[in-house]
């Protein structure tokens, strides 16, 4: 015989034994979570958007310079390198964005008279440096002596690398490292070709270098 489930529910009850006319006690409880729930959420949601508005604001600062002979002056963002300054602010987008991690060479330029990667340089610390690119090479329609000498080898094929070739190799004629075919291949190997046209790179660095 099967039992009678409502005869087993007992209703509940206040302390004076009568049946509750006001919300119970679980669902007081319930209420109270879900209310503080929405209040959290609510700080954490406004608290966020203030964190995110504060990193969008990023430090910058303002910066002068001489490329190419030309003072230049600019404001920029703290984490901004010297690639992109000279590409993006100065239009000078001889230097070319390769691996942007300082392994391939293509944007090599010369401060103050030494090969850097502009890619790995932050423009923010060249305060008062003197900057050459390859544009600053030439004088007027006269092509740099490397330069001339990359034509004459043929030393390129997609021209990708070349800018960077052409600083990384007037930095190593200045720096006297060109004795020998194989003192060039070790001080270029910074600067990745990948066509494959190293000999006649080195060739023309060391024809250059002879004519000094």
């Amino acid at each position: 015989m099967s039992a009678d489930l409502s005869e087993s529910v007992v209703p509940p009850s206040t302390e004076s034994g009568g049946p509750s006319s006001g919300p119970s006690r679980r669902t007081v409880i319930a209420t109270g979570v879900v209310v503080g729930g929405a209040v959290v959420a609510g700080g954490t949601f406004l608290a966020g958007s203030e964190e995110a508005a504060a990193a969008g604001a990023s430090p910058s600062s303002r910066v002068s310079l001489t490329v190419n002979g030309t003072r230049r002056t600019v404001t920029v963002d703290n984490r901004t390198s010297l690639l992109d300054l000279l590409r993006e602010h100065l239009d000078l987008t001889g230097s070319k964005k390769g691996c942007n991690a300082g392994a391939c060479g293509a944007c090599t330029v010369l401060v103050d008279g030494q090969r850097v990667n502009s890619c790995l340089t932050l423009a923010v610390r060249l305060e008062g440096a003197e900057v050459v690119t390859i544009e600053g090479l030439a004088e007027g329609d006269r092509l740099h002596p490397l330069q001339q000498a990359f034509i004459d080898e043929d030393a390129f094929q997609c021209g990708y690398c070349t800018p960077g070739q052409i600083m990384s190799g007037v930095g190593c004629i200045q720096e006297g490292h060109t004795d020998s075919p194989e003192e060039i291949r070790e001080y270029m190997s910074g600067n990745v070709c990948r066509c494959g046209c190293y000999v006649k790179i080195v060739r023309a660095v060391e024809q250059t270098a002879a004519r000094k």
